[in-house]
């Protein structure tokens, strides 16, 4: 299994559909709509939220 960075509490289903759509660094998803991170199986809110968070904890964000 590949490691991400990803914030603890980021779901299985998320982290593979991430990995999936070529994401495996968490500073990949800045300025990534986060609509279409929505669309990707597994990601919901609660990933969208530790995902922004972990980001705005790094200065970025998602779009």
């Amino acid at each position: 299994m590949s490691t991400t960075d990803f914030p603890e509490g980021i779901s299985a289903p998320a982290t593979r559909a991430l990995t999936s759509a070529g994401y495996t660094e968490l500073g990949q998803l800045a300025n990534v709509p986060a609509a279409e991170l929505k669309k990707l199986h597994g990601v919901g809110p609660k990933a969208l939220r530790l995902l922004q968070e972990a980001l705005e904890h790094q200065g970025m964000s998602l779009r």
